[in-house]
């Protein structure tokens, strides 16, 4: 039998209140474009989330998209590099339309995926990844876990 969390009154409250908070049409930004964008991911053992924003003239994100995706049993099975990676190559595939060509900042709270791109590396799968991200224009950086709160709230839901 699968682990089951059991949310109290007051997460359940909680977790209502936020879904309806990012759901709102006033949360939710319409892209800029030429704007840079920002793009947060992150996996879990069963999902991967992903949130697309893009920082105004005051330097506040505005968002502008909440995604998240359940991994297939393989998925599961693979190493933690491959999930976070595989995160922001589905990630950028679903918002390829928009991000393309742009400047995009991924923040992953996986320290080596800094150096996917660029590294030589042993998997098969990583490397295959690592030409889908050639063709976009970004930037990886790491950020603390605590502080990539979209996408990991995203990447929690099951």
């Amino acid at each position: 039998m699968p682990n089951v969390l059991v949310l109290g009154e007051a997460q359940e409250r909680a977790f209502c209140t936020s879904k309806e908070r990012l759901s709102d049409a006033q949360v939710l930004r319409i892209p800029l474009l030429g704007v840079q964008f920002v793009l947060h991911t992150d996996a879990s053992q069963t999902c991967v989330g992903a949130s697309l924003g893009q920082i105004d003239a005051s330097g506040v994100e505005n968002p502008l998209a909440f995604i998240s995706h359940k991994l297939t049993p393989t998925q599961i099975s693979w190493a933690v590099i491959e999930k976070e990676a595989y995160a922001i190559v589905w990630a950028l595939e679903k918002f390829r339309d928009l991000v393309l060509g742009y400047p995009i900042t991924v923040y992953s709270d996986h320290n080596p995926l800094q150096y996917v791109k660029d590294s030589a590396t042993k998997s098969a799968k990583l490397l295959r990844w690592s030409l889908v991200l050639a063709e976009f224009y970004l930037e990886v950086k790491y950020t603390a876990g605590r502080t990539n709160t979209f996408a990991d709230m995203l990447s929690r839901l099951s």
